[in-house]
């Protein structure tokens, strides 16, 4: 990714009887989700914006749980991010 750089994430429905609760990125000073929701057919939407202007990497982490269970949701999807500052001129 580039700074400036908005991607979409599209999660599918999951197929067991979890569902998506959240994503949250690792560092989001170099990449910030927003746009987060979970459609009533479970598929999930977020926006990914690379918000620094320095390159560095983040680890996005959307989490899944199943509804009628107590505890805390569980990654269930990585995803690696690496930001490339364009180059500056001298």
């Amino acid at each position: 990714m580039r700074p400036g750089t908005v991607v979409s994430l599209v999660l599918e429905p999951r197929t067991d009887d979890r569902r998506w609760t959240a994503v949250h990125s690792s560092a989001p000073a170099t990449v910030l989700v927003s746009g987060w929701r979970v459609d009533a057919d479970g598929t999930a939407h977020a926006a990914l914006r690379c918000a620094g202007t320095r390159g560095g990497t983040a680890t996005i982490t959307a989490l899944a749980k199943a509804l009628d269970v107590a505890g805390a949701a569980r990654g269930a999807f990585t995803l690696e991010v690496t930001v490339v500052p364009y180059p500056q001129e001298g």
